[in-house]
């Protein structure tokens, strides 16, 4: 007896699988795969950061990902690509997404967007020395965001700890974190390669990695590591109607108005390149992508109205520092 129930199969398509039921289309499902390598190498006596074999200065902004009206949760999917547009469209080539995990879909544009993500592990507080069990679930934490966000092949490297907030074990933690996932470097404690401060750096991840505001500042060479501003910048412009308070807000600088912001930003770039030219520096990461609550240091206000910088200006400086990094470093 033949039966009359329509069979049911999934097929392939050209980008994943469908479900049909004889001529009907059901539900299907696509996927994609990149491919790319991340090391440190010797380039013309520095330890540098290449990305596919070749040297690549990552020019990035530091992104809390906060939002006015959600706090850690966007609005929309579009809202999670747009940010990174907009960073891509101002020629920033890195996002360092800074003590928070994003939804699967940021991480998603990020890939298909091309742009190099280093991503932070929410910090414990900073203000105490951990105990035996916030150590246990820090580590249990942090092994699940390695397992987790590792199929993304935008994200370049790890850091497991910033600025010494809650800093145990250092060295320990990110052996232990380049164990997990060999593929990507790791910035064991983002900031703590400066002898003024008490962050440890026990020198045990791929970064020597300092914190600088507003910077820039040179970065002190170390064996095997490349250089890299974690942090820098913070230029503050407060723009009416688009503040999360009407009075207060902080910053490292304060600009006037958005020309001199934009003169101020461009300035500090020209450090850079003088930076990447003798002293080695390979990655700088910029505060910050947008305003948060009491923060008006974003290129971006809060609200994602307004740009604060001129951005021809600013896109144009972007692709000739980075171009003049890479020439240099061959």
């Amino acid at each position: 007896m033949r039966s009359t129930t329509a069979a049911r199969s999934l097929c392939p398509s050209p980008g994943g699988a469908s479900q049909v039921d004889g001529a009907s289309q059901l539900d299907s499902v696509e996927s994609y795969v990149g491919m790319r390598s991340i090391e440190i190498a010797d380039v013309a006596g520095e330890p540098r950061p290449l990305l596919n074999g070749r040297f690549v200065l990552q020019l990035g902004l530091l992104d809390q990902g906060y939002w006015p009206d959600g706090g850690y949760t966007a609005p929309s999917d579009d809202a999670l690509r747009r940010d990174i547009e907009i960073a891509k469209e101002l020629g920033f080539n890195t996002i360092r997404k800074h003590a928070k995990v994003e939804p699967a879909r940021w991480y998603h544009w990020a890939d298909r967007l091309g742009v190099l993500v280093w991503q932070d592990m929410p910090a414990m507080p900073h203000d105490r020395v951990p105990g035996e069990a916030a150590r246990a679930q820090f580590e249990t934490e942090l092994a699940a965001v390695v397992e987790q966000c590792r199929a993304f092949p935008s994200i370049v490297g790890w850091v497991p700890f910033n600025e010494g907030w809650g800093q145990y074990d250092v060295g320990r933690i990110a052996t232990a974190v380049r164990a997990l996932d060999p593929t990507r470097l790791v910035s064991e404690n983002s900031g703590a390669a400066d002898a003024r401060n008490t962050w440890i750096d026990e020198e045990a991840g791929h970064v020597a990695d300092l914190h600088d505001y507003p910077g820039p500042a040179a970065v002190a060479p170390s064996p095997g590591r490349c250089r890299a501003l974690g942090e820098f910048g913070g230029l503050g412009l407060a723009v009416p109607g688009h503040t999360w308070r009407d009075t207060g807000g902080f910053s490292y600088e304060w600009a006037a108005s958005a020309d001199r912001l934009t003169d101020r930003y461009l300035s500090m770039l020209d450090e850079l390149r003088a930076l990447a030219r003798d002293h080695g520096l390979s990655i700088a990461i910029y505060t910050q992508t947008t305003d948060v609550e009491g923060e008006y240091n974003g290129l971006l206000t809060y609200d994602r109205e307004v740009l604060k910088v001129d951005p021809s200006r600013v896109r144009t400086a972007h692709q000739r520092l980075i171009a003049a990094a890479g020439d240099r470093a061959r």
